[in-house]
């Protein structure tokens, strides 16, 4: 039995410990972030350009892009990706950095309660926008 095979288990102590392995949830957060992130670059080359031209238009000019279907729907995924991207990345900020469980708990609340109050104002504010034209 000197000669027997030797198995290295790659847990922490405390996973030794409980019993438990990985959560196996960092997979999917980790592929919305690169997903957000690899969207966002095409829809924000689309936003800077078409401000680009609109940056000496009046207002009814503005009013009449925000109004045409496409720009509005390209204007509300802008919106909707880029708050949530940022949730997405300001929960690994707040997981990694904050270690009390009830102050993490408590920010990730705030955090994402924040963050969907900010992006129903954006979507609300772009929708006035599209309809008043």
């Amino acid at each position: 039995m000197a000669n027997a095979p030797h198995q290295t288990v790659m847990r922490s102590g405390l996973g030794k410990a409980r019993g438990l392995g990985s959560a196996k949830t960092g997979t999917a957060h980790w592929w919305a972030e690169r997903a957000t992130s690899i969207a966002l670059v095409p829809l924000t080359l689309w936003f800077i350009l078409a401000m680009f031209r609109l940056v000496s238009a009046p207002r009814f000019a503005v009013m009449a892009w925000a109004g045409n279907p496409l720009n509005a729907t390209l204007l509300l995924a802008l919106v909707i990706i880029t708050f949530h991207h940022m949730a997405l990345g300001l929960q690994v900020v707040i997981e990694d950095y904050v270690h009390a469980e009830k102050t993490r708990l408590a920010s990730l609340l705030a955090m994402k309660g924040l963050t969907a109050l900010l992006a129903i104002a954006a979507i609300v504010a772009v929708l006035k926008l599209a309809l008043a034209a």
